[in-house]
């Protein structure tokens, strides 16, 4: 009977992995699935992480889903759920859908890093002219904190002199700085102790590259779940860190 139960096992165990796979598998939307103007957001709906239509995201799925695929801790989850559930305009509710997140000047802002002005076109897809005038800024093979604030600066100096509509509510504001922060934390080499705020975080450029204009997380690339728990802490510190090197670049040091 003992051998019975090892066999069924053995036999059973090759199709869960299969199915586990399945579960996580890319891919694109179809219709009748929403997506919004978060592209980490849309990435893990594409993988099936969150729901592939992307209704329904309530605050125990944002933190079950957010630990599992990218190790983040609840601290950091929290307050950035916070902020996305208010789109839902249902009176009372506890969740909200992709498509909630467009609503403008709440999340979704002028000056993104991939994605148009609400103004001139939808704000919650890819955009390939934005996206190239941030990869300007983002040359070499990796983007260091230094990069990234040059390029989310130049970013928000181009919609401010180019759109006549633009605004930067003190949400957003503070909010850029935490998107950057993000996707540094995600696709980043992190050196916590290091002295200087610049060398805290180098992240290979391909990988950015391939999920913002995929909105995939870079497994061909040999991107992993990071090892580093990306707490409430340690995003404030890395914001901080951000925001600093941005007082000097915009005062002339070198930064």
């Amino acid at each position: 009977m003992k051998l019975t139960y090892i066999s069924v096992a053995l036999a059973v165990a090759p199709a869960l992995a299969l199915l586990a796979d399945a579960y996580h598998e890319w891919r694109a939307p179809v219709e009748g699935q929403v997506r919004g103007p978060c592209p980490m957001l849309n990435t893990l709906a594409n993988h099936g992480f969150m729901p592939r239509d992307g209704k329904n995201i309530n605050k125990k799925m944002a933190i079950d889903v957010l630990n599992k695929a990218l190790n983040w801790d609840e601290t950091a989850v929290n307050d950035l759920y916070d902020f996305a559930q208010p789109t839902n305009p249902a009176p009372n509710a506890t969740s909200f859908d992709l498509n909630h997140l467009t609503t403008h000047n709440i999340l979704e802002h002028d000056g993104s890093l991939s994605r148009m002005d609400s103004r001139f076109g939808p704000a919650d897809v890819f955009d390939e002219a934005t996206w190239n005038e941030t990869m300007q800024y983002f040359t070499g093979s990796t983007i260091d904190l230094a990069k990234a604030s040059r390029a989310r600066t130049a970013r928000v100096v181009a919609s401010a002199s180019t759109n006549p509509d633009f605004t930067l509510p003190q949400v957003g504001a503070n909010f850029i700085y935490g998107e950057s922060a993000a996707f540094q934390f995600v696709f980043g080499e992190w050196d916590l102790n290091a002295t200087d705020p610049k060398n805290m975080v180098h992240t290979p450029t391909d990988l950015v590259e391939y999920f913002f204009r995929n909105e995939r997380l870079p497994y061909e690339l040999g991107w992993k779940r990071p090892v580093n728990r990306l707490s409430l802490a340690l995003l404030t510190k890395l914001v901080m860190a951000m925001k600093d090197i941005t007082i000097k670049q915009m005062g002339g040091e070198d930064a």
